[in-house]
């Protein structure tokens, strides 16, 4: 099977010629985490076909973006996880993330919501606030951790072993600093 290409000689379009298609961004969003199960994939991707998800999961793979391996009891579960090079796209996301925060507004009716979907906006507040370090956040039952260093952010699923802040936020909280119309305060804070 060929790919389809924008056949232009330029940078941007050989890199949308992998991740250009309607799908594949999202997909490495949900792996940015860690590994995800095909099924897990397709809970958290609403709107998205089986036939889709298996031909953007066999796309990215031949990319060389993710990878699949076998577990548990006879290897009858996959997972699919980013590589190296997948992993790589984080700030493309974390871009776009930033970018895209202005546009959300309300939410619609028809707008579906996963709270770790908050993962990547949020990281930057969190950011400002701790400058380095280990932070969980919990968003109801949704739990995910940040590790900030020198080298960036990174979210992580569950909570941390050992964190250095926890937050926990409700869904329009966390909408809120996330698009950046209320700053992210803890109780530590001397304004608090």
């Amino acid at each position: 099977m060929s790919r389809r290409s924008y056949d232009h000689y330029c940078t941007v379009s050989r890199a949308l010629d992998i991740v250009g298609d309607r799908w594949n961004l999202l997909v490495v969003r949900e792996l940015c985490s860690g590994p995800r199960r095909y099924s897990d994939l397709f809970a958290d991707l609403p709107g998205i076909s089986t036939d889709v998800l298996a031909a953007r999961l066999k796309d990215l793979e031949r990319d060389g973006i993710l990878t699949k391996r076998r577990i548990g009891p006879r290897a009858g579960t996959t997972l699919y996880e980013l590589t190296p090079e997948g992993a790589a796209l984080r700030p493309v996301l974390d871009s776009l993330s930033t970018w895209g925060s202005g546009l959300l507004g309300e939410r619609r009716p028809t707008d579906a919501v996963r709270a770790h979907w908050f993962a990547l906006p949020l990281g930057n507040a969190v950011a400002a606030h701790i400058g380095t370090g280990t932070v969980t956040v919990h968003i109801g039952d949704t739990s995910f951790h940040y590790v900030i260093d020198d080298t960036g952010i990174t979210h992580h699923d569950g909570p941390a072993d050992s964190a250095d802040l926890e937050l926990r936020l409700d869904l329009t909280e966390a909408t809120e600093i996330a698009t950046g119309a209320r700053p992210l305060v803890t109780t530590a804070d001397p304004a608090a």
